[in-house]
Protein backbone atom coordinates (compact mmCIF):
# COMPACT_ATOMS: atom_id res chain seq x y z
CA UNK A 1 0.00 0.00 0.00
CA UNK A 2 2.82 2.35 0.87
CA UNK A 3 4.28 2.44 -2.64
CA UNK A 4 0.97 3.10 -4.37
CA UNK A 5 -0.10 5.79 -1.92
CA UNK A 6 3.29 7.49 -1.97
CA UNK A 7 3.21 7.58 -5.78
CA UNK A 8 -0.18 9.27 -5.69
CA UNK A 9 1.01 11.79 -3.11
CA UNK A 10 4.11 12.69 -5.12
CA UNK A 11 1.91 13.26 -8.16
CA UNK A 12 -0.25 15.54 -6.03
CA UNK A 13 2.85 17.44 -4.92
CA UNK A 14 3.50 18.49 -8.51
CA UNK A 15 -0.16 19.22 -9.28
CA UNK A 16 -0.40 21.47 -6.21
CA UNK A 17 2.70 23.34 -7.34
CA UNK A 18 1.29 23.87 -10.82
CA UNK A 19 -2.06 24.94 -9.35
CA UNK A 20 -0.14 27.53 -7.33
CA UNK A 21 1.32 28.94 -10.52
CA UNK A 22 -2.17 29.21 -12.00
CA UNK A 23 -3.56 30.76 -8.80
CA UNK A 24 -0.89 33.49 -8.89
CA UNK A 25 -2.65 34.96 -11.94
CA UNK A 26 -5.70 35.71 -9.78
CA UNK A 27 -5.48 39.39 -8.85
CA UNK A 28 -7.55 38.85 -5.67
CA UNK A 29 -4.89 36.63 -4.09
CA UNK A 30 -1.50 37.75 -2.86
CA UNK A 31 1.55 35.75 -3.81
CA UNK A 32 2.26 35.18 -0.12
CA UNK A 33 -1.16 33.65 0.46
CA UNK A 34 -0.95 31.41 -2.61
CA UNK A 35 2.48 30.04 -1.78
CA UNK A 36 1.78 29.66 1.93
CA UNK A 37 -1.27 27.52 1.21
CA UNK A 38 0.46 25.63 -1.60
CA UNK A 39 3.60 25.16 0.47
CA UNK A 40 1.67 23.68 3.37
CA UNK A 41 -0.25 21.36 1.05
CA UNK A 42 2.92 20.33 -0.79
CA UNK A 43 4.73 19.71 2.50
CA UNK A 44 1.82 17.66 3.78
CA UNK A 45 1.82 15.52 0.65
CA UNK A 46 5.53 14.74 1.10
CA UNK A 47 5.18 14.09 4.85
CA UNK A 48 2.25 11.78 4.24
CA UNK A 49 4.48 9.58 2.08
CA UNK A 50 6.25 8.49 5.25
CA UNK A 51 3.12 8.37 7.41
CA UNK A 52 0.95 6.09 5.27
CA UNK A 53 1.41 3.01 7.43
CA UNK A 54 1.00 4.87 10.70
CA UNK A 55 -2.36 5.31 12.41
CA UNK A 56 -4.28 8.17 10.85
CA UNK A 57 -2.05 8.41 7.78
CA UNK A 58 -4.74 7.29 5.37
CA UNK A 59 -7.28 9.62 7.00
CA UNK A 60 -4.92 12.57 6.59
CA UNK A 61 -4.57 11.55 2.96
CA UNK A 62 -8.35 11.73 2.59
CA UNK A 63 -8.31 15.19 4.17
CA UNK A 64 -5.75 16.26 1.57
CA UNK A 65 -7.99 14.89 -1.20
CA UNK A 66 -10.94 16.91 0.11
CA UNK A 67 -8.76 20.03 0.29
CA UNK A 68 -7.65 19.49 -3.31
CA UNK A 69 -11.23 19.25 -4.49
CA UNK A 70 -12.09 22.35 -2.45
CA UNK A 71 -9.23 24.25 -4.09
CA UNK A 72 -11.39 24.20 -7.20
CA UNK A 73 -13.09 27.31 -5.85
CA UNK A 74 -9.82 29.17 -6.50
CA UNK A 75 -8.55 27.25 -9.55
CA UNK A 76 -11.58 25.67 -11.29
CA UNK A 77 -9.51 22.95 -12.97
CA UNK A 78 -8.78 21.58 -9.50
CA UNK A 79 -12.35 20.33 -9.19
CA UNK A 80 -11.56 17.82 -11.93
CA UNK A 81 -7.97 17.13 -10.86
CA UNK A 82 -9.03 16.79 -7.22
CA UNK A 83 -11.63 14.19 -8.18
CA UNK A 84 -9.07 12.33 -10.30
CA UNK A 85 -6.58 12.24 -7.44
CA UNK A 86 -9.29 11.24 -4.96
CA UNK A 87 -10.09 8.29 -7.23
CA UNK A 88 -6.38 7.46 -7.46
CA UNK A 89 -6.09 7.71 -3.67
CA UNK A 90 -9.02 5.32 -3.22
CA UNK A 91 -7.48 2.88 -5.70
CA UNK A 92 -4.07 3.15 -4.02
CA UNK A 93 -5.51 2.41 -0.59
CA UNK A 94 -7.93 -0.30 -1.76
CA UNK A 95 -5.59 -2.23 -4.04
CA UNK A 96 -2.55 -1.54 -1.89
CA UNK A 97 -4.21 -3.31 1.03
CA UNK A 98 -5.06 -6.26 -1.22
CA UNK A 99 -1.45 -6.44 -2.39
CA UNK A 100 -0.21 -6.32 1.22
CA UNK A 101 -2.58 -9.16 2.17
CA UNK A 102 -1.41 -11.25 -0.80
CA UNK A 103 2.26 -10.65 0.08
CA UNK A 104 1.62 -11.74 3.66
CA UNK A 105 -0.24 -14.83 2.49
CA UNK A 106 2.55 -15.80 0.05
CA UNK A 107 5.21 -15.21 2.71
CA UNK A 108 3.30 -17.46 5.11
CA UNK A 109 2.96 -20.16 2.50
CA UNK A 110 6.65 -19.94 1.62
CA UNK A 111 7.57 -20.21 5.31
CA UNK A 112 5.44 -23.33 5.71
CA UNK A 113 6.93 -24.91 2.57
CA UNK A 114 10.56 -24.34 3.54
CA UNK A 115 12.28 -26.98 5.67
CA UNK A 116 12.52 -26.04 9.33
CA UNK A 117 16.29 -26.54 9.43
CA UNK A 118 17.07 -24.17 6.55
Amino acid sequence: MRTLCASTLIGEFFVIGFAGLVAMKDSDLSMTTVWTVCGVAMGLSVLLCGMITRPGGVHLGWALQIALIGSGFVVPAMFFLGLVFAALWWASVHYGRKIDEAKARFAGEAEKASPSGA
